[in-house]
């Protein structure tokens, strides 16, 4: 868990945003979001020294599986601040490492709240956190860390589909606050699958004229036009999306070259080829090579048995490693600019040439 958008769509503009929506993932480009227990905006151990405990004070469902939580520090403590846009790391009873999307009002510094939807075909984490996350359970949490900022705007186009919801909510309730103009898109399966759902209808007054909020429910009437949102959008508005990936293509291919949205990943961007390269490993004295077809970090792993990693996706900067010689190919969207001068993820990241040399 950054891309803004051209003018005026044209009927040719809007059919191929509606084809590119048509791409599903599962039944529906909107839903289910296939990783969405990861956005590639988290953060790992190396980035965050801070781990605190917290306890899940409270346990809600605010929509068909969905698990709505809040933690709180165990002596009432108060909580770092956070802005819209932010995510946790959580390290889950099972040492698992999932990123959660900050959902709550960042005035209330007695707690955090995430949301997440059970993907019976994800990694593990949301079911972990639907079926052990309960009330009085203590969880170590790193963060809060932003790579999903509310930039200053005159006006703004939000696009939320199913659970992507969750750190577009915190920016509706900051933009109306400022006066600032907005829309919101939301879309998803069915109402009864859409979390938040009466807050944002009463935020932005849906249906009513002048409403703000356009709810799309597919079992009631289909897909959505994002199209016809976005041309109905100003030209100069910051375009927000968070939603499976063919969603934010759609917003993207509708948009065009000019204009670029703010995008929350919940999901990697789909892996380039790559070629084989030699790494050093400066402090042991070895150096390994790694083939075109296998990661740094699953040819470290064969090495370095005690090697840091957790998602092995790009998503939690667990597995951030030095690098004190060569050029890196940072696959990542994750680390900053600074990050990345001197450091990568292994799992995902590789070298633009023939040599890396790390810190290890």
């Amino acid at each position: 868990m950054r891309r803004a958008t051209t003018v005026a769509l044209a009927a040719g503009a809007a059919l191929l945003a509606r084809r590119a929506l048509r791409r599903r993932i599962g039944a529906s480009p909107l839903w289910p979001l296939p990783a969405l227990e990861e956005p590639v905006s988290g953060h790992g151990a190396r980035r965050s020294t801070v781990l605190r405990r917290l306890t899940v004070t409270e346990r809600a469902e605010p929509a068909e599986g969905v698990v709505r939580l809040r933690l709180e520090a165990p002596d009432g403590a108060e909580l770092p601040a956070w802005e819209p846009g932010a995510h946790l790391d959580l390290v889950l009873p099972s040492g698992l490492v999932r990123q959660y999307s900050l959902c709550g009002d960042p005035a209330d510094r007695t707690a955090y709240t995430v949301a997440t939807r059970l993907i019976g075909a994800g990694r593990g984490g949301s079911r972990e956190v639907h079926e052990q996350l309960r009330e009085a359970v203590e969880l170590s949490v790193r963060g809060p860390r932003n790579r999903f900022p509310l930039v200053p705007s005159a006006s703004y186009a939000f696009i939320a589909g199913g659970i992507g919801i969750t750190p577009i909510l915190p920016m509706l309730r900051a933009v109306e606050a400022s006066g600032a103009s907005w829309r919101l898109l939301y879309g998803g399966r069915s109402r009864a699958t859409m979390p938040f759902l009466d807050e944002i209808e009463r935020l932005g007054g849906a249906g009513g004229p002048g409403g703000k909020v356009t709810v799309v429910a597919e079992d009631e009437s289909g897909m959505a036009d994002l199209g016809a949102f976005l041309a109905a959008s100003p030209t100069d508005a910051a375009v927000y999306c968070c939603g499976p990936e063919p969603l934010m293509d759609a917003v993207g291919a509708a948009l065009g070259p000019g204009r670029t949205p703010h995008l929350e990943r919940f999901a990697p961007g789909a892996a380039t080829a790559g070629s084989g390269f030699e790494v050093e490993l400066r402090r042991s004295g070895r150096t390994l090579a790694v083939p075109a077809d296998r990661s740094l970090l699953s040819v470290l792993r064969a090495e370095v048995p005690g090697v840091s990693y957790s998602c092995e996706q790009g998503f939690c900067g667990t597995c951030q490693q030095r690098v004190l010689e060569g050029e890196i190919d940072h696959r990542d969207e994750l680390l900053t600019d600074a990050e990345r001068d001197g450091s990568m993820l292994i799992c995902v990241s590789r070298c633009l040439g023939k040599r890396l040399v790390l810190d290890l």
